[in-house]
């Protein structure tokens, strides 16, 4: 039964979609008409999301906590099936349309000052509007085609934005990863579609999976093999979008695109897609799916954490710390956490935006330092930093905010959301043996080891003295930070970042309004982990200290021991040198294997067929020509000649035909004589 929508409901469906388009608007004046270079296209860029902005909160408050907003038509129809499109509005997708444009707009502002005087300033905004675009629209569509074709192009405009410096060569071979390595995941949600559709027979995500849902059904009983199947599918869609293991390795070298872009797309919306999209078809995923996703997570978010103790490029460090805080989301989804997972999404949102763009700062700082006093030095190199609070003092403060919350300080929102995730972690746990505790467990020290790699970034940057030799840290800076387009919205993140912003009670991550607004998907084992956060939290602050003691005091120097678990971690496992040494040397020999027997077997077989048909076409000319043609030429010959002889003889004299026939009787009778 279609529900009947007031004219007010058409409205907040109107905007919202206006809030979508608006974007993409930018981004063909941007391409099309907008001069290269010219500040217009930021200009144009950043009110266009600001007015998505706008909107998307309006929308917000119209949707949240209401009935859900749907609206569609038929798209096409093939044979007698019909396939629908249109747009749903419920708490979700209204969440996820405010978070996606209230990130993007600081970060549109910043890199109004960014990328001033680069050379393709104009294609940069088009970019970024088109990724925009593609995710508002992602997150509204009710159709799994719309959002498999929404997918896609948030994945090529990553691929755009990644590879954006595109003379460097790491840049290209880093979009070419990402985009390869995204297609194994694009491969895998089709086929999930294909299944879902086969066994249900449509692709309307709200008949799928919105109230009373089909496939909440299924998940309640007893699930198909083929549901089960999807259901996995859809998983590796989202493990290579929000770069889980094992296909995480493209996130970190994605960070040779701006730093504006990895701030935006690879630490608040693009990568939070899986997330997305796991929190979309949540109803599909049954007891076993959703304990593979919660060990998915939980071994990524460790892994990560480990990675990132030891790495020295200060944008690479924070890729891993997105990896690892991914994997908290993804266990979090996979332990009923549902609501849980969404507000750690929206709270890393604001304090993993702002570590980005105040890396940013930090990086145009060291690169001033660095043409200053003509140093052969890596600008991203956390060992060439140190003491930089004392020359960027509002870069350090707002730091300082979004490390906090990284590390779930009390009163940061990032406290609030990992507190509800370690609770129902350890609920989730409760009576299920002792292997399922390895996953709260895990939580907990992924999160210890993310206060001492934070602690030690923190630390090397903005403590102590320069690393750069004869350089003192009371240098002279650029004055970066005294344009307000760089450090305003790192104020307004910061602020964010906050506990205000997310509930009232910064202790009760019950209190927190998304979690409200999920409430009838919190897992609600009760448990007795209420302490769980506290003794975290005072552990947490003892590896602070123990960072602070290693890295500034200079104490506590056995901590920093080089051995096989340092070589692990600063190798990253070894992940991308297995998949260098085996997977692509193995797919580049099968390669040549296949282009050597395509060369010398597949062509050689053709060449000898066309040179034996060459051959023989040649004989059969040969013998066409001079047999066939030699013998018909020659009877043509002979007859000819006897024609003239005969003719001879047909001269009209009388004598001349006498004597012919005396010379002929003659003849015979000679020939008789004899014979």
């Amino acid at each position: 039964m279609e529900t009947v929508l007031t004219h007010s409901d058409i409205s907040v469906i109107q905007l919202a979609v206006t809030a979508v388009v608006l974007p993409f608007v930018a981004f063909l004046l941007n391409l099309f008409i907008v001069p290269r270079q010219s500040k217009l296209s930021g200009v144009l860029s950043g009110l266009a999301i600001g007015a998505s902005l706008a909107l998307s909160v309006f929308v917000f408050f119209e949707v949240w906590n209401q009935p859900a907003l749907h609206v569609q038509q038929i798209w096409f129809t093939v044979g007698s099936t019909q396939i629908r499109l249109g747009i749903w509005l419920n708490n979700l997708s209204v969440l996820m349309l405010l978070l996606v444009s209230a990130i993007a707009l600081p970060v549109h502002v910043y890199s109004i000052a960014y990328m001033k005087g680069d050379n393709h300033y104009t294609r940069y905004f088009a970019y970024l509007s088109l990724f925009c675009f593609a995710m508002l629209a992602l997150v509204v569509v009710d159709n799994l085609l719309l959002l498999y074709a929404f997918w896609e192009m948030v994945g090529f405009a990553s691929y755009l934005l990644i590879g954006f410096w595109f003379t460097r060569e790491k840049a290209i071979q880093a979009n070419k990863k990402a985009f390869l390595m995204n297609r194994i995941g694009d491969v895998a949600l089709l086929t999930g579609i294909m299944l879902v559709y086969t066994h249900y027979d449509t692709f309307d995500i709200v008949t799928l999976f919105g109230d009373h849902s089909l496939a909440t059904a299924a998940a309640t009983a007893t699930a198909t093999k083929s549901v089960t199947i999807a259901g996995l599918c859809f998983l590796a869609g989202a493990v290579a979008k929000s770069a889980q293991f094992p296909l995480h390795t493209w996130l970190p070298d994605a960070m040779e695109g701006p730093t504006s872009v990895s701030a935006l797309i690879h630490a608040a919306t693009m990568v939070a897609a899986g997330i997305f999209l796991l929190g979309r078809v949540y109803p599909l995923f049954n007891t076993e799916v959703l304990t593979v996703i919660a060990i998915v997570g939980c071994f990524t978010a460790f892994m990560a954490a480990t990675i990132a103790l030891t790495q020295t490029d200060l944008k690479r460090i924070l890729a891993y710390s997105t990896i690892s805080q991914l994997g908290y989301m993804m266990m979090a989804m996979g332990i009923g956490a549902y609501s849980s997972a969404l507000f750690h999404l929206a709270t890393h949102a604001f304090f993993k935006c702002l570590l980005f763009l105040a890396a940013g700062v930090i990086i145009h700082e060291m690169q001033h330092l660095k043409r200053k006093h003509r140093l052969h030095i890596d600008a991203q190199n956390i060992n060439n930093m140190g003491g930089l609070r004392k020359i960027m003092p509002v870069t350090f403060i707002t730091c300082c905010v979004a490390a906090l919350a990284l590390i779930g300080f009390p009163l940061t929102a990032g406290c609030l959301s990992k507190d509800g995730i370690l609770i129902q972690g350890f609920a989730w746990a409760e009576g299920k043996g002792w292997a399922y505790s390895i996953i709260p467990i895990g939580a907990v020290l992924t999160s210890l080891l993310t206060a001492f790699y934070i602690g030690r970034l923190m630390f090397k940057v903005f403590f102590g003295e320069s690393g750069l030799e004869g350089i003192s840290a009371d240098s002279e800076p650029e004055a970066h930070e005294e344009n307000p387009l760089l450090y305003l919205p790192m104020i307004l993140l910061a602020l964010g970042s906050l506990f205000p912003l997310f509930s009232l009670n910064p202790l009760k991550f019950e209190s927190a309004w998304i979690v409200k607004g999920f409430a009838d998907m919190v897992n609600k084992t009760e448990s007795s982990g209420e302490l769980v956060p506290f003794l975290i939290s005072a552990l947490s602050v003892c590896v602070v200290l123990i960072a602070y003691g290693v890295y500034v005091r200079q104490k506590l120097q056995w901590l920093k021991f080089k051995g096989v678990l340092f070589n692990m971690s600063y190798n990253q496992w070894y992940i991308d040198t297995f998949y260098n040494g085996i997977i692509v040397r193995a797919v580049v020999g099968l390669s040549r294997a296949a282009s050597w027997f395509d060369t010398y077997v597949i062509d050689g077989i053709v060449k000898l067929i066309a040179g034996t048909g060459l051959v023989l076409s040649r004989i059969s000319a040969w013998i066409d020509r001079y047999i066939i043609d030699g013998i018909i030429h020659s009877i043509t010959y002979f007859v000819k000649q006897a024609g003239n002889f005969i003719r001879g003889f047909q001269t009209g004299r009388v004598q001349g035909y006498l004597f012919t026939m005396l010379i002929i009787v003659l003849a015979l009778y000679i020939l008789k004589t004899f014979i």
